[in-house]
């Protein structure tokens, strides 16, 4: 009948952290640019200085506002940078960390 039941016998076998090899990312080589403030007062300077430079007159321009969130998004772009590489490294702590070899 239903007199016997067997025992099972749990075996808990470690296996170590293989380490994740994540290298950071390469920070990166940005273009210079130079910066041209123009006002109603010195617009017509700036072009004439542009075109003795042989360098076409044409600007893509921002207003302050503009110039404002443009800032405020390169902000964004940087803190989320910091937090991926932030994330990184708290991965690479919890694979690769001396403290988890040893154990």
């Amino acid at each position: 009948g239903c007199g016997s039941v067997k025992k099972l016998e749990i075996f808990k076998q470690e296996v170590p952290r293989e380490n994740l090899n994540l290298e950071k990312p390469t920070p990166l080589k940005m273009e210079k640019i130079k910066w041209h403030i123009i006002t109603s007062e010195n617009a017509d300077e700036v072009f004439k200085k542009l075109e003795a430079d042989g360098i076409d007159p044409v600007f893509f321009g921002l207003t302050d506002k503009d110039f404002e969130m443009l800032a405020k998004n390169f902000a964004k772009i940087r803190n989320q940078l910091k937090v991926q590489n932030d994330l990184i490294d708290q991965y690479k702590e919890y694979y690769e960390s001396e403290e988890v070899k040893d154990e």
